[in-house]
């Protein structure tokens, strides 16, 4: 069993937690996930590694509530155990000869993008971080994206917080500033990934993106999470979950992905009463 050692609620869909795993922590890297498991009956859900301390012998995720096992797991409480939390899964994120980067995340995955931007920084590269959110109310974990990186800049869709525009606005301004990259890592909606990669593409900047696609077992064996990356298929899990974003196809990637939302909406409605302690 792993125990919740802290619980946080970053916004009114998002929630932080740490939980305890030694062995775990002990190896994580930036760019690994998780899956979990809440109980016997519950399904297994990929969350990738928002941050660890080894001596702690914790692991960070944060998560959206998107379906029943998130709104589940956002139910529990400091205390209360994870049934399974295996991992760390994945290939780690690689960093070398990375001098001037730039990190992009939008959506849920501006907590993703976060280790990354903390990683290079800390390894001494000059990080410009873009992260975007719909509105100000929804914005997340601002100080600690300020001690990841250079420079900051935070877009809201509605421009409430006085930057309005989707992230891949603000990259397209620095490039027509005339910055240069040598690495531009987009995390996020599939479409916000693509729309970066044809930016970059043009201006031969080398792009990461990180394909957190629908997982099972985490191990390669289901086959749910393959994609097409460079005419070949391959699997977010195992070759995974970074690749290089001029060498995916984006749209089958966006095919597949619809591809169980009318199941995603149906285990919804089907435990809903359990979710909210009533009878619907």
């Amino acid at each position: 069993m792993f125990p919740i050692v802290k619980k946080r609620v970053l916004n009114p869909t998002v929630t932080y937690m740490e939980i305890l795993a030694p062995h775990i922590a002990k190896k994580a890297l930036p760019g690994q996930f998780i899956m979990l498991r809440i109980n016997e009956d519950g399904e297994r859900i990929p969350l990738t590694i928002a941050g660890y301390d080894r001596e702690a012998g914790t692991i960070t995720i944060i998560f959206q509530k998107v379906g029943y096992t998130t709104y589940a797991l956002d139910l529990m409480n400091e205390g209360d155990e994870l049934l399974d939390f295996v991992g760390p899964l994945g290939i780690a994120s690689e960093f070398d000869g990375m001098k001037k980067v730039c990190v992009v995340g939008g959506g849920l995955g501006v907590a993703i993008a976060y280790p990354q931007a903390k990683a290079l920084h800390d390894l001494g590269a000059e990080v410009d971080f873009i992260v975007g959110f719909k509105n100000k109310e929804l914005i997340i974990l601002e100080e600690e994206f300020n001690n990841a990186c250079t420079n900051l800049v935070v877009m809201t869709d509605d421009g409430s917080n006085g930057n309005k525009g989707f992230v891949t606005a603000a990259l397209e301004k620095k490039l027509a500033e005339g910055v240069e990259y040598d690495t531009v890592i987009a995390i996020g909606p599939l479409m916000m990934m693509k729309a970066v990669a044809d930016m970059t593409r043009e201006k031969k900047i080398h792009t990461i993106v990180s394909m957190n696609s629908v997982m099972v077992d985490g191990t390669g064996m289901c086959g749910c999470c393959r994609l097409t990356v460079d005419g070949k298929t391959k699997f977010a899990c195992v070759d995974g979950p970074d690749f290089d974003g001029h060498l995916v196809d984006f749209e089958e990637a966006m095919a597949r992905s619809r591809m169980y939302s009318t199941e995603e909406a149906e285990s919804m409605k089907k435990h809903e009463c359990r979710l909210t302690g009533g009878a619907k």
